[in-house]
């Protein structure tokens, strides 16, 4: 049989370094890949290569047997190759039907009055969208959906323009479960069609339970590729880190103090219900619940990002409530967002000056620039950050895991007492996940106090002293680390959903 997809040597290289390195590969028609590999491992970059967004340096391609050779995704895409990127590239002023078809819009009319076919459109959009069984109004702006919804609506613009390899990278990070889940069906349905499907995740459990073959890339090379019964999740870990991870999450033998850092009195944001919890010294409280129970919402209000209607916050017995989020951070409250890229990072400032930026107040009124460089070293050597000569390289250069490392590296050299994390290992590779949990328990064995919001409870489990389970903006259920049971605290979550 003739592959759908056959990669040959292939490598590229940025500024004289190889980031990929003579990958042969095949994808069969009909089937679904799982590329798996630590964040910079090249798995973005070869299928960025596959999309036409960059043009190899070494290799061939073929598609179904024929040379290919992509100059730009237009390109790519009129070969039937089709990319959904972990940041999806909708526009959410459009609406879904110009989304869909925002390169080749139906028209009526002789030039100069030509001007779109609004019905065709619609009809057009429907057809599409009833293919990925996605049942919203073509003309709704894409800013109204919700991110499995857009996820969706990207797949099946893809599909639409006539797509017979399907990349999706990352495509659950933003997901409920039962998005998820609906994304998975799609998944096979595609295949059953005789499509092919790319999928990078650093979901594990998902790639083995989805996908026929698996090929894993570690420092732009390809390590290993083959069914995906001949891979356990633990031969995965040990084959993208090139070394056993016996122990992701690291154990800790201090335990939480009675002095609280972080107190909520009742607090309460409009149109939701009083939040009351406390943070000790040197102790994590993890915060589960589903997508909507209110928990990124409750971090903004203590940050002094979202209005407050009543209630306290005190940090350290000193009350908050006044206080801009500059003020908060001054007192030693720092929030690491779930939207690294969005709020997180300025994406194009060198790192130096991206990692001293919170901790700049300390360091003045007169800034010494060699101090602020020993200490942005430091912070970058704690959270294991090594990424040549900060203050050569942007954000925008780095992996996901080493800008999830380079937010908490500007957290750190801020001083907080207390830390909230919001998803702090989403999209993040298990090599690196491992490396923040192990900060996060030397924070809290050196007296931090940790309000960690995660929506995996096998993070939850692994990492917390305490867990509060969110539902409709108010906290349903507590549980201590004796207590601690997957089903009930999933029970906790839809219970307090339906309250």
């Amino acid at each position: 049989m003739t592959p759908r997809v056959e990669l040959r040597d292939v490598g590229k290289q940025f500024a004289g370094v190889w980031v990929l390195r003579g990958v042969t590969l095949t994808v069969p028609p009909g089937a679904v890949l799982g590329l798996v590999g630590e964040n910079g491992a090249g798995k973005s970059t070869l299928m960025n290569v596959l999309a036409g967004v960059h043009r190899p340096d070494a290799g061939t391609i073929r598609v179904d047997g024929a040379d290919y050779a992509p100059r730009s995704p237009a390109e790519a895409a009129a070969a039937g190759i089709a990319l959904v990127h972990q940041e999806l590239n909708l526009f959410p002023n459009l609406s879904v039907g110009e989304n869909l078809f925002l390169d080749r819009l139906p028209t009526k009319g002789a030039v100069p009055l030509r001007r779109v076919d609004r019905p065709r459109l619609r009809a057009d959009a429907e057809e599409a969208l009833a293919v990925v069984g996605l049942a919203v109004d073509p003309g709704r702006p894409v800013s109204g959906l919700s991110p499995g919804e857009r996820q969706l609506v990207e797949v099946a613009k893809g599909l639409a323009a006539g797509a017979r390899v399907l990349i999706l990278d990352e495509p659950t990070t933003s997901l409920t479960r039962p998005e998820a889940d609906r994304l998975f069906a799609l998944v096979r349905q595609v295949r059953a069609a005789g499509k092919s499907v790319v999928y990078i995740s650093h979901n594990l459990p998902d790639v083995l339970g989805l996908c026929d073959a698996v090929a894993v890339l570690r420092d732009g090379a390809l390590v290993a590729h083959g069914p995906a019964g001949e891979f356990t999740e633990d031969r995965l870990i040990t084959l993208m880190v090139g070394r056993q991870l016996d122990q992701v999450y690291p154990q800790r033998a201090t335990g939480p103090t009675a002095e609280p850092l972080l107190e909520l009195d009742r607090l309460t944001r409009p149109g939701a219900a009083p939040v009351s919890l406390t943070v000790h010294r040197g102790e994590v409280v993890g915060v589960a619940g589903l997508m909507g129970a209110g928990r990124t919402e409750l971090a903004r209000a203590v940050f002094g990002l979202d209005p407050v209607t009543a209630g306290d916050v005190r940090l350290g017995g000193e009350l908050l409530a006044a206080l801009t989020p500059a003020a908060r951070i001054r007192k030693g409250l720092a929030f690491l967002t779930e939207d690294r890229r969005g709020d997180g990072l300025l994406m194009d400032a060198a790192l130096t000056d991206e990692v001293s930026l919170a901790a700049l107040p300390r360091h003045g009124p007169w800034l010494r620039p060699g101090r602020l460089r020993q200490a942005v070293a430091a912070a970058a050597i704690r959270v294991n950050l090594s990424q040549g000569r900060l203050d050569e390289r942007t954000a925008r250069t780095l992996s996901g895991g080493n800008q999830q490392k380079a937010v908490l590296a500007k957290w750190l050299l801020a001083g907080p007492r207390v830390l909230i994390l919001d998803e702090p290992t989403r999209g993040v590779d298990v090599g690196a996940r491992a490396e923040i949990y192990r900060t996060i328990n030397e924070l809290v064995k050196a007296g931090l106090g940790v309000l960690l919001i995660s929506s995996e409870v096998e993070e939850l489990l692994g990492m917390r002293d305490r867990i509060l389970v969110m539902a409709g903006g108010a906290v349903r259920a507590e549980f201590r680390r004796p207590e601690f049971d997957r089903e009930a605290i999933l029970r906790a979550a839809l219970a307090g959903r339906a309250a």
